[in-house]
């Protein structure tokens, strides 16, 4: 060891000054040179240094230090003795905690005043080796692929030294002191050196084979000192890596399976293949492929990441009528590309043979749905599909029918033809679009029955099977031909749909007809029907044929009934009083005088009416019915003693209800004698009419009910009503009677078959007369 007087002058004179030389003197500061202190000194407190100043020599001098490791952190590491001058350490100092202190002293009088400036101390602590170097892990891990060369790189390892680094007692040097093979005992043979100074660990030697070995552990020593000092200890873990270098093999190569026919997405069987390489890796994971038998990819292969198994599966559905078995080739890799160390072999292959199994399968349409385009107006018993379905078993087929909701159709069960029981309407209410829907079921006789069921669509084309119908039939025109206002428009509806039916063609047949009246087109339904000459007012009857525009087209002929009339500047017709006063001709003074005595007598008229009520309901007794009088005469017989000149009230109802019904349920005629009842047989008597009117008037409704009823059923009034048989009024009205429908005639020698020609609407009403 050193001695302190080795290190350290025993006195020093900080504050001496020196001559720099010449007849002048310049006083400079000494230059102290650092005091030295071993790390580690066990003979404390030591004394370090004493100083002194030269001013003891002219009195008292106290010294005083400052800095770290004195006043500072770390604290109490010297102290100085204030007379003396001499620094100590008090104790052990550590060079890796603290390498150097640069401290001040200070020389005062008693009273505390400078007697110099401060001067500076640095105390330097030298090095021990007292630290071992240290591993910067307890164990190291790395990887080599198997097969390597010698001098292949596998890991470095570190270790630090806190010793200082500019001495020996910090240079480190590496070693491996020791060799095990995982799992043990597979290679003796020093496999891996390091390098002393850089801690470069690689391979020494061949002979890495993953499938023998799959790493090894070695003991790592770091000696400072270059290896002659103070030693560690660490362990490194070398995992050998799998290459690629082994191909995976079928085992066994040849697999017999089955699958079932017309099932898809179904697992028939494992094959399997062996592979050396590690579990896990894409080197040991396989994929498989169908290479030869598989033309309409009815099977597929995938892996099982877990077993490394390829799983077999029919992903479209076998027909074991076409092909009884099926002879699979497979073959199988790995996922990764094989090294260039692997041997040469041929890929693994494998034979697959699957039989398909039988089953009963269910019939098949050739078509679902089977679609069929007809005429709506087809023949009855006309086929309209046939071969429609066959069973893939060659079974013995049954054919039904399960939705019909027309009717229309009937199928041969044996034979499956769809036959037209009867025309079809495209105006059927299950026609949507001019389609008809149906369903059609077959089954196979076998054990089992199964079924199929298709959609019949049929797509129904329209006929021209209605004739079109001309409307209105009956009009006014003004009998003036000039009038551009004059005219009849005429219609047409027909039942038909496009194109069968507008646009429609109007024409005139009668050749005498049309050298008076003349029809122009207005648009593809309508026309217009004029005059060509000026007419004399009065009914005319003109034909007109209405075609519609099918193929072929139909027509039809209707006679329209004109009333030419004089009209007015509005194209309306006038009355013929009206028509006289809108002549040039003035009205006289007598005739107007005749129109107002006429007025006052109608108003007198009215006047005694009245007041003849009003007596009538005086001399009623008190408490009775409106229809109760002085006389029990019966009521009936006092209202037929009065010659009844019409039907009245109830006679105007009729008539608005004849205009409204569709199809009028009587009709009232002006001759005498009524025609007959045909619901009920000839010759029966009436029933019996209430006579006694009723005493309370609450109950006069009663009373007209019970009358109704019995008029409802009596066979000798007209049909359906009670009304009043009225005279002969004579035939010379301008007007025509609002009680009558037809003629002069007696009852024999009306007919009743113009009703007929009315139309549909008035066939009810024809049928209920019967002419004598």
């Amino acid at each position: 060891k050193w001695k302190l007087e080795d290190l350290n002058p025993v006195v020093l004179y900080p504050w001496r000054q020196r001559s720099s030389g010449g007849l002048s003197r310049v006083k400079r500061d000494w230059i102290i040179p650092p005091i030295r202190v071993l790390e580690n000194s066990k003979q404390v407190p030591e004394n370090l240094v004493q100083i002194k100043s030269d001013k003891i020599f002219t009195g008292e001098v106290i010294y005083k230090l400052e800095g770290p490791g004195v006043d500072q952190d770390p604290k109490d590491l010297f102290e100085i003795d204030d007379k003396t001058g001499w620094i100590r350490s008090m104790i052990p100092l550590d060079r890796e905690k603290n390498r150097s202190f640069t401290l001040k002293a200070f020389a005062l009088s008693p009273s505390g005043e400078r007697l110099e400036n401060p001067s500076t101390i640095e105390i330097v602590v030298l090095d021990q080796n007292d630290n071992r170097p240290n591993f910067s892990q307890k164990e190291f891990a790395g990887s080599v692929s198997e097969f390597s060369v010698p001098g292949t790189s596998v890991m470095s390892v570190t270790a630090t030294d806190a010793d200082d680094p500019t001495t020996d007692n910090a240079i480190l040097s590496y070693s491996i002191i020791g060799q095990e093979s995982i799992p043990p005992l597979r290679i003796n043979k020093t496999m891996f050196g390091i390098n002393n100074e850089t801690g470069a660990i690689y391979t020494r030697d061949v002979g890495l084979d993953w499938e023998v070995v799959k790493g090894f552990r070695l003991t790592l020593q770091v000696a400072d000192m270059s290896g002659m000092g103070l030693i560690s200890l660490a362990n490194a873990v070398i995992h050998v890596t799998d290459i690629n270098n082994n191909p995976p093999r079928f085992a066994p190569d040849l697999y017999t399976m089955s699958a079932v026919e017309n099932k898809v997405d179904f697992v028939i069987g494992w094959v399997n293949a062996t592979d050396n390489d590690e579990p896990g890796t894409g080197n040991w994971e396989t994929k498989y492929t169908i290479a030869k038998g598989n033309p309409s990819r009815n099977f597929v292969i995938r892996t099982d990441p877990v077993t490394n198994e390829g799983i077999l599966s029919v992903v479209k559905a076998l027909d074991y009528e076409t092909q009884e078995v099926y002879t699979l080739t497979l073959t199988v890799e790995n996922v990764n590309p094989l090294s260039i160390k692997a041997p040469k072999d041929p890929v693994s292959s494998a034979t697959v043979v699957v039989t398909v199994v039988n089953e009963n399968e269910a019939p098949r349409f050739n078509k679902d749905p089977i679609e069929i385009v007809v005429l709506e107006s087809v023949d009855p018993g006309t086929v309209l599909a046939s071969n429609i379905a066959y069973d893939p078993d060659n079974a013995k087929l049954k054919y039904d029918i399960l939705r019909d909701p027309e009717g229309w159709l009937i199928i041969n069960h044996e034979t499956g033809e769809i036959i037209a029981r009867k025309p079809f309407n495209v105006r059927s209410p299950h026609v949507k679009n001019n389609i008809y829907n149906a369903v059609i079921r077959v089954t196979d006789t076998d054990a089992g029955g199964i079924s199929t069921t298709a959609s019949l669509v049929i797509t129904l084309r329209e006929t021209n099977d209605f004739f079109p119908q001309l409307f209105p039939r009956m009009g006014t025109v003004c009998s003036e031909s000039g009038r551009e206002t004059s005219g009849l428009f005429l219609s047409a509806v027909d039942e038909d749909l496009p194109p069968h039916a507008e646009p429609f063609t109007f024409q005139l047949q009668d050749i005498n007809v049309s050298a008076n009246w003349t029809i122009i087109q207005v648009n593809e339904t309508h026309a217009v029907l004029r005059p060509l000459v000026e007419l004399e007012t009065g009914e005319y009857a003109v034909t007109v044929l209405v075609t519609d525009s099918g193929t072929p087209s139909l027509g039809a002929y209707a006679q329209v009934n004109v009333t030419v009339c004089l009209c007015g500047k509005d194209g309306e017709c006038k009355t013929e009083a009206a028509a006289i006063f809108g002549t040039r001709v003035g009205v006289s003074f007598i005739a107007v005088l005749v129109i107002m005595a006429s007025i006052a007598l109608l108003l007198l008229l009215l006047l005694l009416a009245v007041a003849v009520g009003n007596c009538r309901r005086h001399h009623m007794k008190k408490g009775e019915g409106l229809l109760v009088g002085e006389s029990d005469e019966d009521i009936r017989d006092n209202v037929l003693n009065y010659d009844e000149q019409g039907g009245g009230e109830e006679d105007e109802v009729r008539q608005h209800n004849m205009l409204q019904l569709a199809e009028p349920s009587y009709l009232v005629t002006s001759s005498g004698k009524q025609p007959l009842r045909k619901d009920y047989p000839d010759n029966l008597p009436s029933p019996s009419y209430p006579r006694k009117p009723p005493a309370d008037p609450t109950d006069i409704e009663d009373f007209i009910n019970d009358g109704l009823e019995a008029a409802d059923h009596d066979p000798n009034v007209p049909p359906y009503d009670t009304a009043l048989i009225y005279d002969y009024e004579s035939d010379g009205s301008l007007a025509g009677s609002l009680s009558s429908i037809a003629s002069a005639s007696s009852d024999g020698d009306q007919d009743y078959d113009y009703l007929n020609d009315w139309g549909p609407r008035f066939k009810k009403l024809a049928n209920m007369y019967d002419p004598r």
